[in-house]
């Protein structure tokens, strides 16, 4: 990995993420301002956005990512398809989509696959590229490791960790979200081939976690804190010249690692 990185190089490792169910049409527009003035990779939008994520974002670097089968992807595979495809027509340059939890923990790993498949056909015949939503605090390891198989074999673009909405109730009776994790991360990257990216989502909220999830061959994030991380950056001196890492990173264990 290059031990030396700009701003920009931060800034297109982030999906600015535009999520949340109770976002009005002024805040997604300010949200894709904000993308566009940090110059990150997407804006990362529900599919009825798109038209105005396009607006703000045109002539920008940026692209329009839409979310289908969001948060927990249990429509059908032909919704799925065509919920894709419709986003990517509309303009999805990338498209995230959540794997069926439910076939994956009962071990029905042809109904995912071909789901992928289905999925990851009609995206790319637009043109645009699929990243594979895991939501990893459901599953455990092998799950895992099996869903990295499929994605290789399927020949996806990214593999993601989380939704940043998959809560699982906790002794307490409360709901809570691991999101991106050092275990997982290195998992998903020991076993997707090479050609497949890895996106860690949910807790990855300052520059320290991005650098730290980086070091560990992460080239993509879903972020809320876009804003924070960049400045940061700035404030520890990365700019347009390419710096080294050994300079610029803090404690690398912070956050929910």
């Amino acid at each position: 990995m290059n031990n030396t990185v700009t701003l920009r190089d931060l800034a297109k490792m982030i999906d600015h993420s535009l999520l949340h169910p109770t976002m009005t049409d002024a805040d997604l527009r300010k949200g894709c301002e904000l993308a566009r003035r940090y110059d990150v990779a997407t804006a990362c939008v529900k599919p009825y956005a798109i038209a105005l994520a396009r607006e703000v974002l045109a002539g920008s670097d940026v692209g329009v990512c839409p979310v289908i089968g969001f948060p927990h992807g249990n429509s059908a595979t032909r919704i799925k398809v065509a919920e894709a495809e419709d986003a990517a027509k509309a303009g999805g340059s990338e498209i995230d989509m959540v794997i069926n939890i439910g076939k994956a923990l009962g071990g029905d790993w042809a109904y995912v696959q071909a789901e992928i498949k289905a999925v990851n056909e009609a995206v790319t015949a637009q043109r645009a590229i699929l990243k594979v939503i895991f939501e990893n605090d459901y599953l455990k390891d092998e799950h895992i490791i099996r869903l990295c198989q499929i994605c290789s074999e399927v020949g996806v673009a990214f593999v993601k960790t989380s939704t940043g909405y998959g809560f699982v109730k906790q002794p307490d009776g409360s709901y809570n979200y691991k999101g991106a994790t050092v275990q997982h991360l290195k998992l998903m990257r020991q076993h997707c081939a090479p050609t497949v990216q890895i996106k860690a989502a949910g807790g990855v909220r300052t520059l320290d976690d991005l650098l730290l999830v980086r070091s560990l061959g992460v080239s993509r994030i879903g972020a809320t804190a876009t804003e924070a991380i960049l400045e940061e950056a700035k404030r520890r001196g990365i700019g347009a010249t390419p710096v080294r890492l050994e300079s610029v990173a803090g404690n690398l264990t912070a956050g929910t690692y």
